[in-house]
């Protein structure tokens, strides 16, 4: 009787190993993930992206990635690096579900920058055109913290962690507190738009 595993046998498992392989490289010069993006990853829209942009890079120091602009001057995509966290926008469109700060009157997401000098951050972004919503200071659960509004209507906060002796931070959190009982929010404070956003007309 002949024996199994042949030499046909044994060529079709070499051409099947070598398939595999094959793959395993073809999948390794290819990662499912872009390089420098996490799990989540912030998308806005915003009403004058390209504008944007420029605010973003004097602002926050961000730096452009990659820009898909139309022939209009809209940007259809756009990726920004912040200072290892990419966060992608584009332009507001009429056909498009999603809506800039602008046009809806607010927004429902904060946006955080976490710095290892946030009070440069914040001289610069207020520099660029920043608007306060939450004063710079020192806040009960031992950060540095403060909100901004940029002029397209998106919020974001910044802090750096700090020492503070138990004293202080329990002075805080009580005086916090106190606003919340009187049903007032810290993150309320100074946000009164004096002028419409940048790309509103």
């Amino acid at each position: 009787m002949p024996k199994k595993g042949g030499k046909a046998t044994r060529a079709k498992s070499a051409t099947r190993k070598k398939t595999k392989n094959s793959s395993k490289k073809r999948g390794r010069t290819t990662s499912p993930i872009p390089e420098g993006y996490v799990a989540v990853t912030p998308y806005l829209t915003v009403n004058g992206a390209a504008q944007a942009i420029d605010f973003y890079k004097k602002a926050f120091g961000a730096k452009e990635l990659s820009r898909s602009p139309l022939p209009d001057g809209k940007i259809m995509n756009a990726s920004l690096d912040f200072n290892g966290s990419v966060v992608m926008l584009a332009d507001e469109f009429p056909d498009s579900s999603s809506r800039s700060p602008s046009s809806l009157g607010s927004t429902t997401v904060t946006l955080h920058i976490y710095s290892k000098d946030v009070d440069k951050l914040w001289q610069e972004a207020l520099a660029a055109g920043a608007r306060i919503a939450m004063p710079l200071d020192n806040q009960f659960w031992g950060e540095r913290y403060g909100q901004l509004e940029d002029p397209f209507g998106h919020r974001w906060s910044m802090s750096m962690r700090i020492e503070m002796t138990p004293e202080e931070m329990e002075s805080k959190r009580q005086a916090a507190m106190a606003m919340f009982a009187q049903g007032e929010h810290p993150g309320h404070q100074g946000s009164k738009k004096e002028q419409p956003p940048i790309g509103v007309q």
